[in-house]
C-alpha cells in the first residue's frame, strides 16, 4: 500500500520509564526492541517518522530524525507539543514506544477518517487511548494554553477542539482483541506478552 504523504507518524520515547526501571523502549520482546516492533508498523504508513526523544543518542542507529522535548518534564503532552511543532505536515499520528501490538489497518482508518477534525482518538470503554491518536497542528493552542495552567493530562484540551472518537466496535473491526493499545509498564508484563504471538 502507498505510504501516507500528509500525515507524519510520531514515534514518543521521552518517557523515564520510572515504573519499569530502565528504558524499556529498548527492552526486547522475542529478541526485537519494543520501539523497533513499533517502527515495523510506523514505517511502511508514513513517508515521514520522527522520534520525539530526550535521550537521542540511544535511538541514532535507527536513523530517523530525532526532537528533544521542547519542554522537559510534561510527559506526553510535551511530546505531542513538540511533535507538532516540528513535524512538516498538518497532523501526526502519534503513538508511545512501547505498544508492540499496532495495527497497521487501524492506524490507515484513523488517519483515512480525519477530514475536518482536529483530533481523532480511539475510546475503548470510556477510556481515550491518547497516545494512539491523529492530532492536527490546530490542537497547538489548545495544548499550549493547558500547559500555562499547569495541567498535563492529554486528554484534558479534547473538550476544546472537534473530537472524532473511535469507539470500541469500530476499533475491533480491524483489531478483533484490542491489541493495539497494549503496551509494557512492568518487566512481568514481558512475559504475559511473550505469549501473545
Amino acid at each position: 500500500m502507498e505510504k501516507i504523504k500528509d500525515v507524519s507518524g510520531v514515534v514518543l520515547a521521552g518517557g523515564s520509564s520510572n515504573r519499569y526501571g530502565k528504558n524499556k523502549a529498548l527492552v526486547k520482546l522475542h529478541g526485537t526492541p519494543l520501539i523497533e516492533r513499533v517502527l515495523d508498523v510506523m514505517r511502511p504508513i508514513f513517508r515521514r517518522v520522527i522520534i520525539i526523544t530526550n535521550t537521542p543518542d540511544e535511538y541514532s542507529y535507527l536513523q530517523l530524525p530525532m526532537y528533544q522535548d521542547i519542554i522537559k518534564g510534561l510527559g506526553p503532552l510535551g511530546g505531542i507539543i513538540t511533535g507538532l511543532r516540528v513535524i512538516p505536515d498538518n497532523a501526526g499520528f502519534f503513538v508511545a514506544c512501547d505498544m508492540p501490538f499496532l495495527n497497521q489497518g487501524l492506524i490507515r482508518h484513523i488517519v483515512e477518517i480525519k477530514a475536518d477534525f482536529d483530533v481523532v482518538v480511539p475510546r475503548i470503554s470510556g477510556k481515550m487511548e491518547a497516545l494512539h491518536a491523529l492530532y492536527d497542528k490546530r490542537c497547538q493552542s489548545k495544548i499550549e494554553s493547558l500547559i500555562n495552567s499547569r495541567i498535563y493530562q492529554v486528554f484534558r484540551f479534547f473538550n476544546k477542539v472537534s473530537v472524532r472518537y473511535v469507539d470500541e466496535d469500530e476499533v475491533r473491526i480491524f483489531d478483533p482483541d484490542l491489541r493495539s493499545f497494549l503496551n509494557v509498564n512492568r518487566p512481568e508484563g514481558l512475559n504475559d506478552f511473550e505469549n501473545l504471538f
